[in-house]
C-alpha cells in the first residue's frame, strides 16, 4: 500500500465574525466534505459570547450581563469567547493522520495541547496539562494553575472534526468571572498580556495555526483501489 505525501491543512483567516455564523459554517463544511476534501484550520476572533457544550449545565452561567449564550454540539461545559482571544477551528479528517488508520481522539487532543504549549514557550510562558481537565494551565509563577487556553471539540462518527481551541492573548477577562469556566467554580483565567507579554493578536494567531499544522501534519488517504477499512470513531465530543 502506498501513500501520497502529507498534505498540510489549509489555513483560512475569517477575521472577526459572529459565533453562530461560523458555527453554522463549520457544520455545513463537515456535512459536505468527502474523502478528497482538504482539512482546514479557521482562524477567527469573536465578539463576546458564552458557548455551552452538549453536557453543559446552564447554572454555570452565573450572570450573562447581556452577552449572548449559545448552545453548541461540542464537548464540555461553558466558556467565553471575545475580542483579543485566538480561536482556531479544526476541520479535520482523523482517518488521514497515519498510514492504514486514523488519529484517535485522545491523540488529537494531545497534539492540540502540545501546539499551545510550544507557542506559549516561544513567548517565555510555561504551560502544562492537568489530568482530567482538558486545556492548558500555567505551570509556574504566582498564577500557577490558572487557565490560559481551552479546547472544545466535536468528533463525528466518520472521524471528521470541528470546533477547536482558544488561547487568551489580550482580552477583557471579566466575563470569565460571570461563569464557572468549563464548569469549575472559582477557576482563575489569565491571558498573555496579564503575564507581561505584549504582542499583536495576529502574530499569535499565525504562530498557533502554523504550530497546529506542524503537529497535525496529515497523510492522505491511499488511492481509491487500495482504500483500507477504517474502524469507526463513535461520536466523541471533547472539551474544554
Amino acid at each position: 500500500m502506498t501513500f501520497t505525501r502529507p498534505v498540510p491543512a489549509l489555513i483560512r483567516d475569517l477575521g472577526r465574525a459572529e459565533y453562530e455564523t461560523v458555527f453554522a459554517a463549520m457544520r455545513a463544511f463537515t456535512d459536505a466534505r468527502d474523502t478528497a476534501t482538504p482539512d482546514e484550520l479557521w482562524i477567527v476572533e469573536h465578539p463576546p459570547v458564552f458557548t455551552l457544550g452538549l453536557g453543559a449545565d446552564r447554572a454555570h452561567v452565573l450572570a450573562a450581563h447581556d452577552v449572548p449564550v449559545v448552545q453548541t454540539d461540542r464537548g464540555g461545559e461553558v466558556t467565553f469567547h471575545g475580542p483579543g482571544q485566538v480561536v482556531i477551528y479544526l476541520l479535520m479528517d482523523l482517518r488521514r493522520n497515519k498510514p492504514g488508520g486514523k488519529l484517535y481522539a485522545k491523540q488529537f487532543v494531545h497534539k492540540i495541547e502540545q501546539a499551545i504549549i510550544e507557542v506559549l514557550a516561544a513567548y517565555n510562558l510555561t504551560g502544562e496539562r492537568i489530568v482530567g481537565a482538558p486545556g492548558i494551565y500555567l505551570a509556574d509563577g504566582a498564577r500557577k494553575g490558572a487557565k490560559i487556553a481551552a479546547l472544545g471539540l466535536k468528533v463525528r462518527g466518520n472521524g471528521c472534526t470541528y470546533h477547536g481551541v482558544s488561547l487568551n492573548v489580550a482580552m477583557d477577562l471579566a466575563p470569565f468571572s460571570w461563569i464557572n469556566p468549563c464548569g469549575y467554580a472559582g477557576l482563575t483565567t489569565v491571558d498573555m498580556h496579564s503575564l507581561g507579554v505584549t504582542t499583536a493578536l495576529a502574530d499569535v494567531q499565525q504562530a498557533l495555526a502554523h504550530e497546529l499544522v506542524r503537529q497535525l501534519a496529515t497523510i492522505s488517504l491511499p488511492e481509491p483501489a487500495e482504500q483500507p477499512t477504517y474502524a469507526r470513531l463513535g461520536p466523541q465530543p471533547h472539551d474544554s
